[in-house]
């Protein structure tokens, strides 16, 4: 949904409340960089342990074995409080024991359609038993390395018992009435009621005021019924005690009567109730809202032992997206007035404009008075909600040495600046259109000096129990390069719930009668088993984008900050990416921060290090060209600093967002002239040309290569390296075609290069933990060429540093510049090149020698014909949570999906499969060979003859066994997970019956692929 954050604003407004929008800003940096510290001395960050690993000793601990702070998370799923302790505690075990970094508890039962079995009053959210439930978790967490989070409230939005509709901290909705008559025509009677009943509960509505406008047809669209500003007028006055007005139209023409109604909306949390009394949510833009959770955990929740148990194994509190539900138009008390010190001006004669019904405006001005207006209003919305709900709450968190998660759109908020207030800003992989709505957040994160970007990760539509883990790997894979580097997986449910039926409570499943959404990942799932290969690529991943600071090429400046829109910049998405170039967004209040300086040409020098600052219209009005006068001043200092700016647009008369004081857009014209007149601002009519103007300013992307490619890149630097991770990834889950594989060579720039060094760079395997050395590329004045091959959703880690950088023995080594071989990689005994076939290769040094190797012979590639397939096959126990399992064997002499061997049909769980290959007597030291998989769905392990291979990459299945094979007979086996979804087709018709049979298992082609190899270096 829409979102925009007004910040907290400037000139009057900022006096009169106290703190200006740089002063808020900067103290949420101030307090997120404090808090992140604290977290550092108190846990060890993996940026900590990577720069002490690369800058001091060498060793990549960090990376091979990656600490529970940055392994994936799991969102925990509660029957509200009807949990069991000792179960409780046994879950935390299974997710520490699969490798994950914690959890957060959330009270999520949609597929409990009657919920009065959750027993409400006596075992509600908030209640005893959960409370006891909670204690249990991070207890048993504190034991194990887990941290645990807490959501705000039950399930979303954010809501705490105890609150009514008609508090003055509850949620309000600002809903219309209307009466239409023409010119000399007189209204007699009760004033208009809203067009919208009140929701159940809500019983007091207040009348904030009347007015009548002229309505003008020239302003009208399809929607809103245009109205004549000018007409406007106040009849609050004339209506009576007992709610009566009587009015006389003047003149001709058609006039509308309208009448303006707060109450609360009585919005309770998603699929309750959850608690008794129930839940309702709060007011999100003022202190009451706040205060009634605030006050509610510190008088019913914080209990001594558990205020101790945070300390010992709390994370943040939690709070999803905003979705606040009102017929009309969400609203708070002190939006008048608000208004007023923010503009100047009162919101009421415009209120016309601002009116919503069923998400729809109803009325409207001239176009663009009507833009500006609204602008104005959601600036000052914005504002509210970033000081009385995101600050407010985050300052709470760190007084119980918590911090503050959240979801910070939903809202037409500013949700750039709201990321910045955020210890931890979220996305989901769900909600969001594609990777610029990830780009959003990730430029808050980075300017206000935060680490930690959060996905709510792995939610599908229709895929419970039929999610596969390289689905999920493949969604994901972009979102890392696009700024998140949390994931917290959707989800792990709670075992048992009343009603539920095998293999267990499922949060979201059924829902609405089919397969829900989000999977429940835990012991009931085959896959488990091979999880913890999961998680450990996934915290290794997480290691190496929290390492040091992140960086972008370019800075793109929103006027207004939305985010989950899908909306992304003009010539970067569709063109920029596919060159190599990377992009942030950036709002008005983000210009304000500390560390908004520019210095050797750069924007935030110690951060992100933007090369350039590109704006354009307003794409959420209109594109218009836009400007806060305070922005412009902004733009102009930075620029007067050395930074270079391209304009896309007519920024030559530009407009103000808001309604203009006398003589503002003059001031604001000035302001551009100036900016427009250096030598460093180019400004553009035409998208297509950006590309030039930014080469035209000297400005290239760190990541080059010849041509489009769907190889997206994130950039990170320590104080000794660069760390590049690379994806073969889409932009949106619906871009079509699908990804290709791509094979070209890519250009790094080793920006932390010390004049006259070396630069070496090395491969960081997220699969294995391995970093070696990579054996081929060519370097000019620290720029570092390699051959990037990858398949669809595959990733590539390479560190630029210097040589001995991971303690290897190879770094004084000369690399190869050119090879004819089929690979080459350094290994403990030096430089070795490989050959699938007999021959002579040729290998050309950096040291300028050229090497002739001879291949005699290479055993051809063997297909085995025939396997064997043990099955641990997976039915419904004697109860919800009790899985029986059956065994049989069968013998393929083809490898087909299990929908289509006779027996296996409708069959899920574990399928081992043993073949033997035989390899001649002549084999040696000096072959090898790689195991190609083909098609295999879900996961899998190899080992051969009894000793386990390293992990499999789950996006290109491909192994070396190299060193596990001998001469003579050799025994592979490989051990597949199969969903459970073709088993619950039959078992349970009426919720996944209508889906068709998957095919799953090992699908082939199965190939050993041997090699020939000698050491040359």
């Amino acid at each position: 949904m829409d979102d925009h954050l007004g910040a907290l604003m400037r000139g009057p407004v900022e006096q009169d409340q106290g703190m200006s929008r740089r002063a808020v800003l900067a103290a949420g940096a101030t307090a997120g960089i404090a808090a992140a510290t604290a977290t550092a001395l108190a846990t060890g960050t993996p940026a900590a342990a990577a720069s002490a690993a690369v800058g001091g000793s060498g060793a990549a601990d960090w990376f091979a074995a990656p600490s529970r702070t940055v392994r994936p998370r799991f969102r925990w799923w509660w029957p509200d409080g009807l949990v069991n302790t000792d179960e409780i505690a046994r879950e935390i075990d299974q997710i520490a024991d699969a490798g994950f970094g914690g959890a957060e508890i959330a009270a999520v039962h949609h597929s409990v359609k009657d919920k009065s079995v959750l027993d409400a009053a006596h075992h509600g959210w908030g209640s005893r038993p959960w409370r006891d439930g909670v204690e249990a978790a991070l207890r048993r967490a504190a034991r194990r390395g887990l941290t645990i989070d807490l959501t705000l409230g039950p399930s979303w939005p954010v809501a705490v018992p105890g609150v009514t509709p008609d508090d003055e901290a509850a949620a309000k909705e600002l809903v219309h009435g209307r009466a239409s008559l023409t010119g000399g025509a007189t209204f007699r009677g009760p004033v208009p009621p809203p067009v919208h009943a009140p929701a159940a509960g809500v019983t007091r509505r207040r009348l904030l005021a009347v007015q009548a406008a002229l309505v003008d047809p020239a302003h009208s669209t399809r929607k809103e019924t245009g109205l004549d500003v000018s007409s406007v007028r106040d009849l609050t006055a004339s209506v009576d005690a007992d709610g009566n007005l009587t009015w006389t139209a003047p003149g001709t023409g058609e006039w509308v009567l309208i009448s303006y109604w707060t109450r609360g909306s009585g919005q309770q949390p998603e699929s309750g109730p959850h608690s008794a009394p129930a839940a309702y949510v709060v007011d999100h833009l003022d202190p009451a809202g706040t205060a009634a959770v605030t006050g509610f955990w510190e008088r019913q929740l914080l209990t001594p032992a558990l205020r101790s148990l945070l300390k010992a194994a709390g994370g943040a509190f939690f709070e999803d997206s905003v979705e606040l539900e009102t017929d009309g138009l969400t609203w708070t008390t002190s939006l008048p007035d608000a208004f007023a010190k923010h503009t100047g001006r009162p919101l009421l004669p415009y209120l016309p404009a601002l009116v919503l019904s069923d998400s729809n405006q109803v009325f409207a001005f001239e176009a663009q008075l009507t833009r500006q207006i609204r602008h104005d209003f959601w600036e000052t919305f914005s504002e509210l909600f970033n000081r009385h709900h995101v600050r407010a709450l985050r300052d709470w968190a760190h007084s119980l040495g918590m911090t503050l998660r959240a979801q910070p759109y939903g809202l037409q908020t500013d949700a750039i600046g709201s990321a910045a207030l955020l210890d931890v800003p979220e996305g989901e992989s769900l909600g969001f259109k594609n990777l610029d709505d990830y780009r959003c957040l990730a430029g808050g994160r980075d300017m206000a000096g935060h680490t930690v970007l959060s996905c709510e990760a792995g939610a599908y539509n229709g895929t419970a129990y039929s999610t596969t883990w390289d689905r999920f790997l493949r969604t994901m894979g972009g979102a890392y390069a696009a700024g998140v580097n949390q994931t917290v997986v959707h989800g792990f449910s709670y075992a048992d719930a009343p009603g539920a039926s095998w293999p267990g409570f499922a949060a979201f499943s059924p829902y609405n009668g089919g397969p829900g959404y989000g999977e429940s990942w835990g012991p009931r799932q085959p896959s488990w088993q091979h999880v913890s290969d999961i998680a450990a690529y996934l915290g290794r991943v997480h290691g190496v984008l929290r390492t040091g600071t992140a960086r972008a090429d370019v800075a793109v400046f929103r006027q207004t900050g939305y985010a989950a829109t899908g909306i992304g910049a003009s010539w970067f998405t569709a063109t920029g990416v596919p060159l190599g170039w990377t992009h942030q967004f950036l709002s008005g209040p983000l210009l304000d921060l500390p560390n908004a300086t520019v210095s050797g040409g750069r924007l935030a020098p110690n951060g992100p290090a933007y090369k350039a600052l590109f704006v354009e219209g307003d794409f959420f009005y209109s594109s218009t060209p836009s400007l806060a006068t305070a922005d412009a001043r902004r733009l102009l200092t930075l620029a007067l600093a050395g930074l270079p700016v391209v304009l896309l647009g007519a920024f030559d008369q530009p407009l103000t967002p808001g309604v203009p004081d006398d003589g503002e857009n003059d001031r604001l014209r000035e302001l551009l002239a100036r900016l427009l007149a250096l030598p460093n601002v180019i400004r553009i009519t035409d998208k297509a040309a950006v590309g030039d103007a930014l080469a035209g300013l000297g400005v290239t992307p760190d990541v080059r290569h010849a041509g489009a490619s769907t190889l997206l890149n994130a950039h990170r630097v320590t104080r000794d390296a660069d760390f590049y991770y690379l994806c073969n990834g889409k932009h949106a889950e619906t871009v079509k075609p699908p990804v290709a594989a791509v094979d070209h060579e890519v250009t790094l720039r080793h920006t932390r290069r010390a004049r006259g060094a070396r630069t070496v760079p090395y491969l960081l395997d997220p699969w294995t933990g391995e970093v070696t050395r990579i054996a081929r590329y060519t370097e000019d004045e620290g720029d570092v060429t390699v051959r990037v091959a990858l398949q669809p959703g595959q990733v590539m880690i390479v560190a630029l540093g210097r040589p001995g950088l991971f303690g290897d023995r190879n770094g004084a080594r000369p690399h190869v510049l050119a090879t004819d071989a089929s690979e080459v990689l350094f290994r403990e005994r030096g430089l070795t090149i490989r050959s699938h076939e007999a021959g002579t290769r040729t290998t050309r040094l950096s040291s300028g020698r050229t090497v002739t190797t001879t291949f005699p012979s290479v055993p051809a590639p063997v297909t085995p014909s025939r396997w064997q397939l043990d099955v641990d096959d997976r039915y419904p126990g004697t109860s919800p949570t009790r899985t029986e399992h059956v065994h049989r064997t069968l013998t393929l002499d083809a490898l087909l999906p299990w929908s289509r061997i006779p027996g296996l049909a409708d069959s899920a769980g574990i399928g081992r499969y043993r073949t033997t290959i035989d390899l001649p007597p002549d084999w040696t030291s000096s072959h090898g060979a790689r195991l190609e998989l083909g098609q295999v769905s879900d996961t899998a392990r190899v080992t051969v003859n009894g000793t386990a291979a390293p992990a499999l990459d789950r996006l290109h299945q491909v192994v070396d066994v190299g060193s596990l094979l001998r001469r003579g007979r050799n025994v592979i086996e490989v051990e597949v997970a199969v969903p459970l979804v073709n088993r619950l087709r039959v078992v349970q018709p009426a919720v996944f019956g209508a889906l068709a049979r998957q095919d799953h298992g090992l699908m082939g082609p199965v190939r050993l692929v041997p090699y020939g190899q000698a050491t040359i270096g």
